[in-house]
């Protein structure tokens, strides 16, 4: 199946480039793709301007020109994986700008021609031809690059149509073949030439040689020969002469030794300069082996090929070893001992190679997926010339054995080492690199930190990728020359620094462990142009700001920002890119944190004591202080008199100053005549040994009413004061409406002093009365008063005069 994966590639590879030069304005308006649809007839609904149509994997028996006369302007067609019996290109007449036609994989029996001009690519391979289906009409299609073909047998006369054409690969399957003309192919004039043989049948060896002489680039596909090879036509070398071959890749290969050894031997001498061999299976009965174990046809070879030849590289893919008892050691003299520049054996479980006995050719030698050890070339001082050693996936332990093995190799520049088992445990073993090495390749090894004591000293790119190394530690290596280092996915905290490699200008650190990045690496590193370090688990706190600044200073040099930066801790912001995190200056900075706190304190200090003081606050807490000592011990010393009975009408709150008034005016007129009211005035009234404060408490508890006579004068009075904030206290401790004011005289807002806020409220708020000048109203004012407090007292106390004379008492409580 190679050469079908290799033409559906560059189906896919013309069909895009195609795609990509139509440039369509709306997407896919060009393309219609009904592959695997289990169609069995080509849809009638297809679009009219469609450039790429897909029909494969279907079911489509037939053709007819109908089904595609619509379709002027289709270019590329593929056919492929269906039904289809007979074909006739008639069908695509008016399909004049068709380039790419594939009908590989069906099951055409026969083939009726008609010109396609413009046509490039005609695939016709797999299909149940007996004879190539080359018409005289393909004679026409100068535009023909791609040519694939099928037949059981093929005869030089096949090929006289296009002969003349400038075809670059024609592509030949040769299934249920039984029937070639030799020198057949020799007519033709392609670049490229693809045969594939059928799997289970034995290949032709007039066709490779034939092949190998009709074509620059060969291909061929299923070599396999069942026979014994004393059957096998041994190649003259006389052959040699007309071969064109210059690049031969043979694929699934599966023969004797000793026919190998014999194809081997003809493509040593041949022109050809580069040959693959992948899917190579040898084997060989034990009679191929002399009595020595040997063998004798591989000891003839390794003289031969030691000689030269145009042989310039070297490539076995996929080997598998079906020979057994014979010494190993010979295949690998073969090996070792060949005069080219390249060699490639890669993934044929190979254990060893022998160091040539004398100064070698190899250039670039790549054993990669084999299992050789520590052992290779150790002591060996032939591979001078060597530049390019890949070993990749190999058993290697020894970091410095490995070292020791390039030591000799002068020309050294490249060594791949990835996916071994490598170690270093920093012992007192000294390695020794080759001074010429500048490329190494040490990643998935098991290499930890103390890899830095044994490195090429004047290495300039590194790979340490996917490794153990959790620091690098300063001053453990000084690699100078170092420019590019790899340390992705390992176990590093933190970026490393520059003090070692003072010329450093690419550093991957991506997939490690590192939390907080150090903001201060561009400095460390100012040559760096290019920093990896993404997908790391980023811990997104206030250390991590100095490294997001570090991006916006680093003038692009974060390779993958935003996308590869995000928060993995803490929870709440798993996801969040680095560019989405902020914090502000104030919540990171310890220092300005402390100050800014300290500034609102002084500041809220500043502001409570101004308030304090202009509100008299000290003077408030001192009143509820009182009145809750008071309170408390009231109820100490007389608990069962806690439920306070009214004895007064109202309590008189007044300056001393306005005291005339009081006793000449307010006093006669509500105690007297109809309706008297029963008063509380502090100096009949307050009770000897009392504090003053605990008297007023008592008397505006015991009254019902509280008469506030407001005048300048009160407000200047602190006592007044005192009295005003108790009995505002009763007013929203029992919610009732105890409050009577009376504006003796005018008071303007302005004089009251600032800690009477409550009485500025209480004036803004409530109704008071204000005292007439006008005689002639005095008898109004004395009954809107007398209605304000009008209640009743209990029976025990009403008419009770003489009692309050006889507690009354004169106390000065007037300090105004």
């Amino acid at each position: 199946m190679g050469p079908l994966t290799n033409m559906y590639v560059f189906a896919c590879v013309f069909t895009f480039t195609l795609w990509n030069y139509i440039q369509p304005t709306v997407e896919n308006e060009f393309i219609a793709n009904y592959s695997s649809s289990l169609l069995t007839n080509v849809p009638k609904n297809i679009p009219v301007h469609t450039h790429v149509l897909d029909l494969s994997h279907n079911r489509i028996s037939g053709l007819s020109i109908s089904e595609f006369i619509s379709l002027s302007d289709l270019q590329v067609l593929n056919l492929s994986y269906n039904l289809i019996s007979e074909l006739d290109f008639s069908v695509f007449i008016f399909n004049q700008d068709l380039e790419y036609l594939d009908l590989s994989h069906n099951n055409i029996l026969k083939v009726y021609c008609q010109t396609l001009a413009y046509l490039r690519h005609l695939d016709l391979s797999f299909n149940k031809f007996t004879a190539l289906p080359i018409c005289q009409e393909f004679g026409n299609m100068f535009h023909l690059e791609y040519l694939g073909l099928s037949a059981t047998m093929i005869q030089r006369s096949d090929f006289r149509y296009i002969i003349h054409l400038q075809l670059h690969t024609i592509f030949l399957t040769l299934e249920d073949f039984y029937l070639y003309e030799p020198q057949s192919l020799t007519v033709l004039n392609t670049r490229s030439l693809h045969i594939a043989f059928a799997a289970n049948k034995n290949f032709s060896f007039s066709l490779l040689y034939d092949g190998m002489s009709t074509s620059e680039n060969l291909k061929i596909v299923n070599l396999r020969y069942t026979l014994s090879y004393k059957d096998f036509p041994s190649p003259s070398l006389m052959l040699l002469k007309k071969i064109k071959t210059t690049a031969l890749m043979l694929d699934t290969v599966d023969l004797e030794w000793a026919i190998i050894l014999q194809i081997f031997l003809l493509i040593w001498y041949s022109p050809v300069e580069h040959l693959t061999v992948r899917n190579l299976i040898f084997r060989g009965p034990l009679g191929v082996l002399n009595e020595y174990g040997s063998l004798p046809l591989l000891s003839s070879v390794e003289q031969l090929i030691s000689l030269g030849g145009s042989m310039k590289a070297l490539t076995l893919e996929h080997v598998r070893n079906r020979v057994y008892y014979f010494n190993q050691e010979i295949l690998y003299r073969l090996f070792a001992e060949l005069n080219i520049a390249s060699l490639t054996i890669y993934d044929a479980y190979m254990p060893h190679m022998l160091c040539p006995n004398r100064t070698s050719s190899f250039q670039y030698l790549n054993f990669s997926h084999n299992a050789l050890t520590d052992e290779l070339f150790q002591n060996c001082g032939t591979l001078t010339d060597l530049k390019l050693l890949i070993l990749k996936r190999n058993k290697f332990e020894s970091l410095s054995k490995v070292s020791f093995m390039t030591s000799r190799m002068k020309s050294l520049k490249y060594l791949d080492m990835s996916s071994n088992l490598l170690r270093h445990d920093g012992a007192d073993v000294q390695c020794q690199w080759s001074e010429s090495l500048t490329e190494l390749d040490l990643s998935s090894n098991q290499l930890t930190e103390l890899v830095f004591e044994c490195l090429p000293v004047n290495i300039k790119k590194l790979d340490l990728q996917n490794n153990q190394i959790s620091s690098v530690a300063k001053g453990m290596a000084e690699l100078k020359s170092l420019k590019e280092l790899n340390l992705a996915s390992n176990r590093l905290a933190d970026l490393p620094g520059c003090s070692s490699f003072t010329s450093l200008e690419l550093l991957n650190a991506e997939m490690n462990l590192i939390l907080t990045p150090s903001a201060d690496f561009f400095q460390s590193c100012p040559r760096v142009r290019e920093l990896q370090a993404g997908h790391n688990p980023f811990k997104c706190t206030c250390e991590l700001q100095a490294f997001i600044h570090l991006e916006r200073q680093s003038g692009g040099r974060l390779f993958g920002w935003p996308s590869a930066y995000e928060c993995e801790y803490p929870e709440d912001l798993r996801g969040t890119q680095l560019k989405d995190f902020h914090l502000t200056e104030l919540a990171c900075n310890t220092a300005l944190l402390l100050v800014t706190a300290l500034l609102l304190t002084l500041v809220l200090v500043a502001v409570v004591a101004f308030l304090c003081v202009y509100l008299d606050v000290p003077w408030y807490v001192r009143m509820t202080w009182q009145w809750t000592q008071t309170k408390r011990r009231a109820w100490h010393n007389h608990p069962e008199e806690q439920e306070t009975v009214l004895q007064f009408h109202a309590f008189i709150s007044y300056s001393e100053r306005d005291s005339l008034w009081v006793k000449n005016e307010l006093i006669p007129n509500l105690e007297k005549g109809e309706g008297c009211v029963q008063l509380c005035q502090h100096e009949r009234n307050f009770i000897p040994g009392k504090s003053i404060v605990e008297n007023i408490i008592d008397c505006i508890e015991k009254s019902y009413k509280s008469i506030f006579v407001l005048s300048p004068n009160f407000v200047q009075s602190e006592w007044c004061h005192y009295e005003l904030y108790f009995a505002h206290h009763k007013l929203f401790s029992e919610n009732s409406n105890s409050l009577i004011l009376i504006l003796l005289e005018p008071l303007p807002a302005y004089i009251i002093p600032a800690r009477y806020h409550k009485l500025k409220a209480l004036m803004a708020k409530r109704t008071y009365l204000e005292w007439p000048k006008e005689r002639s109203k005095h008898a109004l004012f004395w009954a809107n008063l007398r209605a304000a407090i009008s209640i009743d007292l209990p029976i025990s106390f009403e008419g009770n005069e003489e009692q309050s004379d006889v507690t009354s008492t004169s106390v000065g409580v007037d300090v105004a």
